[in-house]
């Protein structure tokens, strides 16, 4: 007996009962003819005939039901719990955003660094190409983000050098008074080795 529908998408009394009675599906034909036979105390040909079997087939069938766990565990099994959506890596989530305003690797770790999470390349390398992200041509100066640079010194021209007299102020002026005394002093001398005689 089919199960059918109601216009109210339900089902009638009668139809409920066949969903028990006449199972559609195996495994819950084998269930409703063990039920019937080891709960209700159906006679064995009757649950046989009922649930359309061979008495020989039911007999088998209630034999793997007593001795087979298998058999028993099959009619209901526990659902896989999904699993909870591991909690994104913080870290993970500013770099990716980094790299969709086409940082490089070296730009990523400075600005990481400066909200004090440091990382180092390789680190940077191996996360952005499990994400998918392949490395970025090279660019010309333009188009790198702007970023604060050393300023270049200038470049000393003797040129400019003025030797005529002239006074300043310093708080170590009183070393030059020790300059006189520093002309008679050997120090070449000082630096010879020393070559001591030890008699025997």
């Amino acid at each position: 007996m089919g199960m059918a529908s109601s216009s109210q998408h339900g089902l009638t009394e009668s139809q409920a009962a066949g969903f028990f009675l006449s199972p559609e599906q195996p495994l819950h034909r084998q269930y409703e003819a063990l039920r019937a036979y080891f709960v209700e105390q159906l006679p064995s040909a009757e649950t046989a005939r009922r649930f359309h079997y061979s008495p020989g087939s039911f007999r088998v069938l209630c034999h793997q039901f007593r001795h087979d766990p298998e058999k028993r565990s099959a009619f209901f099994r526990s659902l896989p719990r999904a699993h909870a959506a591991p909690a994104r890596d913080p870290v993970r989530e500013l770099v990716l955003a980094l790299r969709k305003r086409n940082l490089s690797v070296y730009d990523i770790q400075r600005e990481l660094a400066r909200g004090d999470h440091p990382i180092s390349i390789n680190a940077l390398t191996v996360l952005l190409r499990e994400e998918g992200f392949a490395r970025l041509p090279r660019r010309r100066d333009e188009e790198r983000p702007a970023v604060l640079k050393a300023e270049s010194a200038e470049v000393a021209d003797v040129r400019h050098l003025d030797l005529s007299p002239r006074s300043f102020r310093t708080t170590v002026a009183g070393l030059f008074l020790f300059v006189p005394l520093l002309e008679g002093i050997d120090l070449n001398g000082w630096s010879r080795p020393v070559v001591c005689l030890v008699p025997k």
